[in-house]
């Protein structure tokens, strides 16, 4: 695990004030930026190592947690290998204090804590480059040099119910907490925007925006299959046979389905408007699947009678199966 000594890498002491932080970052900033150093990889590298330092030192509570994660969460056995960089042994240490209010316990290592104080995916590591047009240069026409900083993805889990009737919530952020609305009718890999809510450009402090995924819980008796709300009836057999009337689940609750004679397993019935709520107001359709459940408890006398069915009928169900050939 390694250890990024931020203020280090800003050359500012641990008590310097935002604005000391603030104006190093740009100094920095214009010296190694890609646009004044084309094909550099090193100056390339050490721009997006400050500009993370700078995205975490410059957020109040970003640095309140960096600072604590220092102070009570790094483990023990650790090595300087270089000036801003720490390797620590396999033995982590935690400590308590009345003043960490953060839990540091749950990280494996120093990336995965720094992955999720800055929103994003742990093993991602940070591609945006600000245009040098950002500290009074030249504009070579890079797609950040619009001021905003990148959009993230967060996933938010809710229940068939909260995403069928919408469901406002809190989401934490780390840096502060916001109400957020999902509106009626989300569905797996619904999103979500929430403006200004991402990663914040350190240069002209412009946030982009927060994408918040839908991922549904798994239901007892609903799914979906190509965007449609489908569910599974189990029929008797003879329900199957003669038809009949069962009672079905819906969303808005239970409505009674006419089952056609004759009908086969695996077969579907649509029901019109009984479905997944429309955002645009409204219900989309019910495709209930035929399952006929084969009794596994019979009485001697439906055996009897099954004999009976059996001896007299004349229906070949694998008629169409004697000239099947490779």
């Amino acid at each position: 695990m390694e250890f990024k000594d931020y203020y280090s890498v800003l050359g500012v002491d641990k008590k310097a004030s935002g604005e000391e932080i603030k104006k190093a970052f740009r100094k920095l900033a214009v010296k190694y930026h890609p646009d004044r150093n084309p094909d550099n990889k090193a100056a390339e590298e050490k721009f997006k190592e400050i500009s993370e330092a700078y995205e975490v030192l410059g957020d109040t509570e970003k640095r309140k947690k960096y600072d604590q994660f220092i102070r009570y969460g790094r483990p023990m056995g650790q090595r300087t290998t270089s000036r801003n960089t720490t390797t620590w042994g396999n033995t982590y240490q935690t400590r308590s204090s009345n003043d960490m209010d953060f839990d540091f316990g749950k990280y494996n290592s120093f990336d995965e804590f720094i992955a999720d104080l800055l929103g994003r995916p742990f093993g991602n590591t940070r591609t945006q480059t600000t245009g040098f047009s950002d500290f009074g240069g030249f504009n070579t026409g890079t797609t950040a040099s619009q001021g905003r900083g990148n959009d993230i993805e967060k996933s938010i889990t809710l229940t068939y119910y909260q995403a069928y009737h919408g469901v406002q919530t809190k989401l934490d952020l780390g840096s502060e907490i916001v109400t957020v609305k999902i509106p009626a009718g989300a569905k797996n890999g619904t999103k979500v925007r929430l403006k200004g809510k991402g990663q914040i450009n350190p240069i002209s402090n412009h946030k982009g925006d927060l994408y918040l995924k839908v991922e549904l819980k798994p239901h007892d008796f609903f799914s979906f299959e190509d965007d449609k709300l489908v569910c599974e009836v189990p029929i008797t057999p003879y329900e199957a046979v003669l038809g009949g009337e069962v009672n079905v689940p819906t969303p808005e609750g239970e409505v009674m389905v006419k089952i056609p004679a004759g009908i086969r397993h695996g077969q579907s019935l649509r029901l019109k408007g009984k479905g997944w709520s429309n955002p645009k107001g409204g219900n989309g359709d019910l495709l209930v699947k035929i399952a006929i459940a084969t009794p596994k408890n019979i009485s001697d006398q439906e055996k009897e009678y099954y004999e009976k069915i059996r001896s007299i009928s004349q229906d070949d169900p694998r008629l169409s199966l004697k000239n099947i050939k490779l």
